[in-house]
C-alpha cells in the first residue's frame, strides 16, 4: 500500500473536478476517471513522489523515463532561475547565447567519434522529426535526391509528430492520423524471446540489408533504432548487431540514426546508448534525460559528415523550432550534467545494474512471468499465460489484466511503472539513475504480490520447472 503523510480535503476535491473538466491528458482514455480519481502527483524527493493526498509511490518509470537524477533537485531549479534573471530567453535563430554554446559544446565532448554539431529541439519528437527532415535534405545536397525512406524496425515507438510517427512501428498509434508522410518501411525487432518464424539472431541485421535491397538503396535515406528498443518491452540487441547494421548502412550510403530519447544520459550506463553497443551513428536523437526533465530540452547531435553539406554558399537547414536551445533549459541541463559527473551517477549506474536485473530475474518463479530483458536501468517483464509454450494472452484478456487490474493495482500499492501492451503484455522499469538495492527490494517485493494475484486471476498454472529462458543484458 502507498504509505500516507497528511490527510487534504476541499482544495484537492477542487483539483479533481478541474482536472476532469479542463485537462486532457495524454494518451490517457477520459473516460476512465468518470467515476475514478485522476492520479495527482504534487510533490517528488529522490526516488519518490507524493500525491495530493500524501501517498507515497516508489517512481520506478522515472517519471516517463526522464528524471534520471531523481526528484526535488533544488540545484537544478537554482540554475534555472539565476539563468532567467541574467537572460529568461533569446531565439537561436540567427542568434546564439552563451548557455546554448556551452551546452552544445559540453554534448559534443561527451558524444562518440566526430558527432560535433547539436542542434537543439524542445522535447524527443521533435528531435526525431527533425533528424529524419536533415537525412532528407542532407542527401538533396549532396546530389541524391530520391534518397527519402526512413526504415525502423517494428513495434518501435519514435514519437507523435507525424514524420516521428511514419517511422513509429505500432499500427494502433497510426492508424487514427492516416495518411502518413509517405517513405517509410519496418524490419523485425530484436525481440529475441519471439523470433520471426525461419529467423534467427544473426540474420536480424540482414533484415535490414534486405529491405534496402527491396526498397532500392538509391530510396533510402535513413535507419533509425534505439539502442533498446522501448515499445514491446526492452529490446537488446544481439551480439554484433549494430557493428553490422552500421556496415549495411555504409555500404548503401545510408545515414544510422541512434534514437537515444530514452537511452542516452546514463539510462543504460553511458553517456549513449550506442557507446554500450559499440557502434558509430551518423544522429543521434535525444531528449528526457538530457535535462532529467526538470525543462524540456531535445536535440539532435550530428556528425561532421552531415553538416559538411550546410557550411557553405546559402545551404541553410529550413527547419527550426522556437524553443530549441532554451537558455534556461540549457542552464538546467549543464547543472544535470554537473550532477551526474559530480556524483557519479554513470558509475552507480553500473555498479548496480546486475543487482537491479537479479532482482528482478528472481520473479520468474512465477508462472505468470515469461521473460525478463532489458539493460542498464531499464528492463521488462514479459508476461504470459504459459512459460512452457510461451502463450500470450489474447487482447481481450490483455485488456482485463492490464488495465483491469495490474495497472490500478500496482499504483495502489505504492508503485509507478508499465503496464503495457503495445506487442505483447509487459511490465516496464525504469527507475531514477540514483535507485539502489533498497528501492530494487522494494520493486521486487510490489511486483511479486502483484503478479502473484494476476496470475491467479487470470488463471496462470504454474506447469512443472521453470522454463523460462534467463537473458542476460549484454
Amino acid at each position: 500500500m502507498a504509505s500516507t503523510d497528511t490527510a487534504v480535503g476541499t482544495e484537492q476535491s477542487t483539483l479533481q473536478q478541474l482536472a476532469k473538466r479542463h485537462l486532457w491528458m495524454h494518451f490517457t482514455r477520459l473516460s476512465a476517471y468518470d467515476q475514478a480519481e485522476v492520479p495527482i502527483i504534487v510533490r517528488g524527493e529522490g526516488c519518490y513522489v507524493y500525491d495530493e493526498h500524501g501517498n507515497r509511490y516508489l517512481d520506478g518509470l522515472s517519471a516517463l523515463f526522464c528524471v534520471n537524477i531523481g526528484h526535488g533537485r533544488a540545484d537544478l531549479v537554482q540554475a534555472g532561475a539565476n539563468q532567467a534573471k541574467e537572460l529568461g530567453f533569446f531565439t537561436n535563430w540567427s542568434y546564439a547565447h552563451p548557455p546554448a554554446i556551452e551546452l552544445a559544446a559540453r554534448i559534443a565532448s561527451l558524444a562518440p567519434g566526430d558527432l560535433n554539431r547539436v542542434f537543439f529541439t524542445s522535447g524527443g519528437s521533435e528531435a526525431v522529426e527533425s533528424a529524419l527532415k536533415l537525412a532528407r535534405q542532407y542527401h538533396k545536397l549532396t546530389g541524391k535526391p530520391n534518397k527519402t525512406k526512413v526504415i525502423a524496425r517494428e513495434i518501435a515507438y519514435h514519437g507523435t509528430s507525424l514524420g516521428a510517427l511514419s517511422a513509429t512501428g505500432i499500427t494502433a498509434l497510426r492508424e487514427p492520423f492516416e495518411p502518413l508522410t509517405p517513405g517509410d518501411a519496418h524490419v523485425p525487432n530484436t525481440n529475441t524471446y519471439r523470433l520471426p518464424p525461419g529467423v534467427t539472431e544473426d540474420q536480424l541485421a540482414e533484415t535490414i540489408a534486405a529491405r534496402i535491397e527491396f526498397e532500392g538503396p538509391d530510396t533510402v535515406a535513413a535507419v533509425i533504432l534505439e539502442p533498446v528498443q522501448n515499445a514491446g518491452g526492452c529490446f537488446t540487441p544481439p551480439e554484433g548487431y549494430f557493428p553490422r547494421v552500421r556496415e549495411i548502412c555504409d555500404e548503401n550510403d545510408v545515414l544510422l540514426i541512434s534514437d537515444e530519447v530514452i537511452c542516452a544520459w546514463g539510462r543504460l550506463g553511458e553517456w549513449f546508448g550506442c557507446q554500450r553497443y559499440d557502434y558509430q551513428p551518423d544522429l543521434i536523437t535525444t531528449a528526457k534525460g538530457l535535462t532529467s526533465a526538470y525543462a524540456p530540452m531535445g536535440a539532435v547531435i550530428a556528425s561532421d559528415r552531415v553538416v559538411e553539406p550546410f557550411l557553405s554558399g546559402a545551404n541553410s537547414f529550413t527547419h527550426g523550432f522556437t524553443f530549441g536551445g532554451h537558455p534556461v533549459s540549457s542552464a538546467i541541463a549543464m547543472a544535470n550534467l554537473d550532477a551526474f559527473e559530480r556524483e557519479g551517477v554513470l558509475e552507480h549506474v553500473r555498479a548496480h545494474e546486475a543487482e537491479f536485473a537479479a532482482t528482478l530475474n528472481s520473479l520468474r518463479d512465477l508462472p505468470i512471468v515469461g521473460d525478463v530483458r532489458g539493460a542498464g536501468y531499464f528492463h521488462a517483464l514479459e508476461l504470459v499465460k504459459d512459460k512452457a509454450t510461451k502463450e500470450t494472452f489474447s487482447d481481450e484478456e490483455s485488456e482485463t489484466l492490464l488495465r483491469g487490474f495490474l495497472s490500478a493495482e500496482l499504483y495502489r500499492r505504492g508503485l509507478i511503472c508499465r503496464a503495457d501492451d503495445r506487442g505483447d503484455p509487459v511490465i516496464q522499469l525504469s527507475p531514477p539513475l540514483i535507485a539502489g538495492p533498497e528501492e530494487f527490494a522494494e520493486i521486487e517485493s510490489i511486483l511479486r504480490g502483484v503478479l502473484t494475484e494476476a496470475g491467479e486471476q487470470m488463471q496462470v498454472h504454474a506447469a512443472g520447472a521453470d522454463l523460462g529462458r534467463v537473458r542476460r543484458a549484454p
